[in-house]
């Protein structure tokens, strides 16, 4: 089985995936600034911005999944953040896939996108806009990634339960018949090591939202 890299692996998202692929049967290596809860995680502790300890959590793995908010110290450095990661995974040979967020979507194909609408929450717009511009970083890059939104009412505020059950979508935003877009934590993680283990997409921006 696949040895996999969480970068931020004691968040809310990265834990998930985290517990998810453990349960799968994945190695699991961590890079955070706290020990990981789950037992059997390799774990480092350390920063993402120091490129050593990035290089040390990235050993050995099949690909690096990237689970980091630009919150705390990484506001404003989720960009040099990344592009360590992205240089270990050109270095080492591996995908990488970033989670990504709502407002990095398209309300519809081709339109600009919704954290550059005028409707978008002023409190988040700076949050969303720096998730936003990793995708020219990724696009202008050499390394084979997967850009993953999850949907618009995700998060620890809403984690919702396991269902068993997503829809895998493209880049343009997704919504329940009600005008919802949801999805819990459980089923997110599903969503992305069913990625890691099937594999078959490549360079591309992708939305997990409930079925």
């Amino acid at each position: 089985m696949k040895t996999i890299t969480v970068i931020g692996g004691t968040g809310y998202v990265g834990a998930a995936i985290v517990a998810e692929a453990l349960s799968r049967g994945l190695t699991v290596r961590t890079l955070s600034r706290s020990l990981p809860a789950a037992v059997g995680v390799q774990a480092t502790v350390g920063s993402v911005l120091d490129r050593a300890a990035v290089a040390e959590a990235m050993l050995g793995a099949d690909v690096v999944i990237g689970a980091l908010s630009p919150r705390g110290e990484l506001a404003g450095h989720i960009q040099q953040a990344y592009e360590g990661v992205l240089a270990e995974a050109a270095s080492a040979g591996i995908p990488a896939i970033i989670v990504g967020g709502f407002g990095s979507l398209r309300p519809a194909p081709g339109a600009p996108r919704i954290v550059d609408g005028p409707d978008f929450p002023a409190d988040y717009r700076a949050e969303a806009a720096e998730m936003a511009a990793l995708l020219p970083i990724l696009e202008a890059g050499e390394v084979d990634w997967l850009f993953v939104s999850p949907a618009m009412e995700f998060g620890a505020f809403n984690p919702g339960e396991r269902t068993g059950r997503y829809a895998l979508g493209n880049d343009v935003a997704r919504f329940d018949e009600q005008g919802r877009s949801t999805i819990s934590g459980a089923d997110f993680a599903i969503g992305i090591i069913d990625l890691v283990i099937a594999g078959g997409h490549h360079r591309e921006h992708l939305s997990l939202t409930s079925a």
